[in-house]
């Protein structure tokens, strides 16, 4: 099969709950499933949440305890994976016949991680740890490493993607161009006009179909009591969605979305990646490895190992 109708779901999340937000995520699912899409992404960040305007009470040389108050309640809304919220959202995929592309923090040990968490019909596929947070998310947001540079092969084609500011990292993108990424997600909390931009190039560069997702949240999605250094009255949008769905040419089929929830759709249809190669081969034709090569370190990084 070449065809197959794709979404983008833009939506508030349910800050620091991961029960509430894993159950936001499974309704969500059935009526995704219900307009007959078959792939779908989520959001970044959307189980756990995106601290936007939070600064953890950290400036350089100095912590406080308010933020490390806030810490360990982003901490608490975070998930393990393995774990129940993983297995509840599987057991969606697998009764709705879903694949699905999932932004959540993952929490190993200490550490949070912004990951993707992909699941098929059959259940958990896999994870995408972010490689790189950007600016301040470095301060609670641990490194991916090459271990979870993770494509998922379906039915319609090899899916796989990256997070937010991912995108603007050439060789992570070489990277997965060499996996054959054919339908690529892209969860991300940059709801700024230039991302659409940004997602019309990786699909024209990796002649593929790109998914973006971005949450829409307003000042009272947060708690009240959420110390964001980002004023706003409750009304305010303070994440604007922009969601976008886009074809191998940079083509847009869908949105953006902004300043609403939605469920973006299309339908695709994969013999257009073929076409779309007759003159660009990002890691073919067009990749002039007598010149250029590119070594990707795929081992899992350990700090302790026991012999």
């Amino acid at each position: 099969m070449t065809t197959v109708k794709v979404a983008a779901v833009q939506a508030a999340t349910i800050p620091f709950d991961a029960a509430a937000a894993t159950a936001r995520t499974i309704a969500l699912l059935e009526e995704t499933a219900a307009t007959g899409a078959r792939i779908v992404v989520f959001p970044e960040a959307f189980i756990g949440g995106y601290p936007r305007g939070l600064d953890f009470g950290c400036v350089v040389g100095r912590r406080t305890p308010e933020g490390r108050g806030d810490f360990a309640r982003y901490a608490k809304g975070a998930i393990t994976v393995p774990g129940a919220e993983v297995d509840q959202i599987a057991e969606a995929c697998m009764r709705l016949d879903l694949t699905v592309a999932l932004g959540v923090i993952e929490r190993d040990m200490g550490t949070l991680y912004c990951t993707i968490l992909y699941f098929t019909p059959k259940g958990y596929a896999g994870k995408h740890r972010k490689l790189m947070p950007t600016g301040s998310e470095r301060l609670v947001w641990g490194y991916g490493d090459g271990s979870t540079l993770e494509v998922v092969d379906t039915e319609w084609g090899v899916f796989g993607g990256a997070v937010c500011w991912e995108h603007y990292m050439p060789l992570l993108r070489a990277a997965f161009y060499a996996k054959g990424v054919q339908i690529w997600s892209a969860p991300t909390a940059d709801d700024r006009p230039t991302w659409v931009s940004t997602m019309q190039h990786v699909a024209m560069e990796g002649r593929c179909f790109v998914i973006s997702a971005c949450q829409v949240m307003q000042r009272s999605d947060y708690p009240e009591d959420y110390d964001s250094r980002i004023e706003a009255a409750p009304a305010d949008y303070i994440m604007h969605g922009r969601s976008v769905i886009v074809g191998p040419l940079g083509e847009i089929l869908a949105g953006p979305l902004v300043d609403a929830e939605g469920i973006l759709a299309a339908d695709i249809n994969l013999d257009d990646i073929l076409g779309a190669k007759l003159d660009f081969d990002p890691v073919g034709h067009y990749a002039r490895p007598d010149v250029f090569t590119l070594h990707v370190n795929e081992r899992e990084n350990h700090p302790v190992i026991s012999s």
